[in-house]
């Protein structure tokens, strides 16, 4: 059933537009004489205010005059506008004023349409069928928009589910930060213990944002761990999976699709980190004694070349240091210089070597320009009886 609501001050115009309405065959006619019955029967006060109890009203038109006594029709449509709930109900004014300025208003106002008085029933059927029309097709985009999101949370949901849990024993304590800019993101970070006092530690950034990016990360994710966990050099594990990323390369496509990785093995035995950098943001060691070391870029990124050409590089640490792995949303939060912003990393690091200190929390939880994904890998090696942080 169709839900019509006649909102007009005079009686006489009520029972002709209802009765013309009745004959066409709708059944749902409703009808008030003034915007503030108008506010009433669409679920708010009489004054356009909020009720209580915010409820999307069962109405599919409103068939609104333009000139009423206290609130007017284009003052009325206007507040409708303005409200989330009503905006998408189509209004046509009706109106005895013909001149194109004020029919002008009247569709600026947030009409769909008008007819004028004396009221000419084929038109106004005609107009009332328009209406109709556009709002079915507005309510399926919004069912489908609605059924998107859904399945968005959904996959979100899916795809927080493989990133790693953080992780801690007499060794080591790993764990993230991560906040993504959309319901699905682009990044991934994973670790694994490889056996022997060794640590495989990864975060990659894929190119680009949403569904697509979530899609290829899932895809390198499902790789990961048989790849890490294969004892292979970093380099050798990024080659590997660039040659799997080359599998979601459809020929014809204009798109380039590539990530940004680094991968680095941590051996507390030899107090070595193994690394290879495949155009990230450089990641960031604080040692013990004070000396930083920066995990510097060692090739392109992977699926940019059909073959990766890349190296590894050895960093000699002392027993106790933090690592820091991050993505550029980080950087760009820092400063848009990545040298500069590795730097400043490595001086919070040194001044908050906690992970849960204000400093840390402000730069995920303050907005900077445009926002991107966010992430932070934490790493803290013990040394020999070192505290967590």
């Amino acid at each position: 059933m169709v839900n019509v609501l006649v909102v007009d001050d005079n009686p006489t115009n009520i029972m002709l537009i209802r009765e013309i309405l009745r004959k066409a065959g709708y059944t749902g006619i409703h009808t008030v004489s003034s915007a503030r019955e108008m506010y009433e029967q669409l679920g708010l006060n009489r004054d356009g205010t909020y009720t209580d109890k915010r409820v999307e009203p069962d109405m599919d038109l409103i068939l609104l005059d333009m000139m009423m006594p206290e609130i007017d029709g284009l003052e009325a449509c206007r507040h409708i506008q303005h409200i989330p709930e009503l905006r998408d109900i189509p209004i046509i004014m009706v109106t005895a004023i013909g001149d194109s300025k004020t029919l002008a208003e009247a569709l600026d106002a947030g009409a769909v349409d008008y007819v004028t008085k004396p009221v000419n029933r084929i038109e106004l059927l005609a107009r009332i069928r328009l209406a109709l029309r556009l709002k079915q097709e507005k309510d399926w985009h919004k069912e489908r928009d609605r059924h998107i999101r859904e399945e968005l949370r959904l996959a979100a949901r899916v795809q927080a589910s493989v990133l790693t849990e953080p992780y801690e024993d007499e060794h080591v304590h790993i764990h993230a930060i991560y906040k993504p800019s959309e319901e699905l993101a682009g990044d991934l970070y994973a670790w694994f213990p490889i056996g022997e006092g060794k640590y495989g530690v990864m975060i990659l950034d894929m190119m680009g944002h949403g569904v697509s990016s979530a899609l290829l990360s899932m895809f390198i994710a499902s790789e990961l761990r048989n790849n890490v966990m294969s004892g292979r050099a970093p380099h050798e594990v990024l080659q590997q999976l660039n040659a799997k990323f080359q599998q979601v390369h459809m020929s014809g496509n204009l798109m380039l699709y590539y990530m940004t990785v680094i991968y680095a093995i941590i051996d507390v035995e030899a107090n070595t980190i193994q690394y290879a950098n495949a155009g990230h943001p450089p990641g960031v060691i604080v040692m013990e004694d004070g000396r930083i070391e920066n995990l510097v870029t060692t090739g392109y990124p992977v699926g940019m070349f059909p073959t990766l050409d890349i190296e590894t590089k050895v960093i000699e640490c002392t027993g106790e240091y933090r690592m820091l792995l991050y993505t550029d949303g980080l950087t760009e939060a820092v400063g848009e210089d990545p040298d500069t912003s590795a730097a400043q990393l490595a001086y919070l690091i040194q001044q908050y070597p906690s992970s849960d200190a204000s400093p840390w929390k402000e730069l995920f939880d303050t907005p900077y320009g445009r926002e991107d994904d966010k992430c932070m890998v934490w790493v803290h090696v013990k040394g020999t009886g070192g505290v967590t942080a």
